[in-house]
């Protein structure tokens, strides 16, 4: 397997002090396993709990560790464009904070970079509640109605992305509706976007937040915002090329 030039991992994280600590020396061992020059982003979303100390003391301890804070709680989707923005790396690979991925598996998407340009995973096997399952499929069918993104997991937090690409969009999504974004604008840009299957394990410690009514309501909402900002921006690419 060929190395990445360079790698920013970057985790979001909200209320997760039980992981932390955890998933960050995971990262650390596996990260030269796919580039020589790397760094580990620890993304606190206004958590509650130690999360935020344990992650500076994390970045204290070790220069490839540094501490992103957003104050207060923004969402999953302001914890993922903070990690984008603090991403100083020719490559961009995120997961969640709670350790349900097993980061060696990064591998598989590097392994797909000859013949895209975004390397997402799918969960093979979910670890999840059946309700959870379902909820999933339904968000991806209307995720496909309404922006035509088609991947197999929308929302699978294993993707590995060209920091030229974050650079060269804006991101409006501050909630459950910035995997989905990032997909649509990939495919608006005419990006080639690969997927594979990658193992997924049960939470072992921390509390679930993504499932709420709340967080669900929120998503709807960014839905319809963002396929209205997905068409202008089409449009404007549209009457662009007409000019040319």
């Amino acid at each position: 397997m060929n190395k990445l030039p360079s790698l920013s991992i970057f985790f979001p994280f909200y209320n997760e002090e039980e992981n932390i600590e955890r998933v960050a020396r995971l990262a650390l061992e596996a990260a030269p396993k796919f580039a020589d020059e790397f760094e580990i982003i620890l993304v606190n979303d206004g958590s509650l709990d130690r999360t935020g100390a344990i992650a500076d003391r994390l970045a204290e301890e070790c220069p490839q560790i540094r501490a992103a804070h957003n104050r207060p709680n923004i969402g999953y989707g302001g914890a993922v464009c903070k990690g984008m923005t603090e991403s100083r790396m020719e490559w961009i690979f995120f997961t969640d904070g709670d350790g349900q991925f097993d980061l060696n598996e990064i591998s598989r998407l590097v392994a797909l970079l000859d013949d895209c340009d975004i390397a997402v995973g799918y969960r093979e096997k979910r670890a999840d509640a059946c309700i959870r399952k379902v909820n999933a499929w339904g968000w991806r069918c209307v995720i496909r109605f309404f922006l035509g993104v088609k991947v197999r997991d929308i929302d699978c937090a294993f993707k590995l992305l060209p920091a030229s690409f974050i650079k060269a969009i804006e991101l409006k999504s501050d909630g459950a509706m910035i995997s989905a974004e990032l997909l649509a604008k990939a495919k608006n840009r005419g990006l080639r976007v690969a997927e594979v299957g990658v193992s997924h394990y049960p939470r072992t410690a921390g509390t679930q937040t993504g499932a709420n009514l709340k967080v669900i309501i929120k998503a709807f909402r960014e839905l319809f915002r963002l396929r209205r900002h997905i068409r202008a921006e089409g449009l404007a690419k549209r009457d662009l090329k007409s000019e040319i």
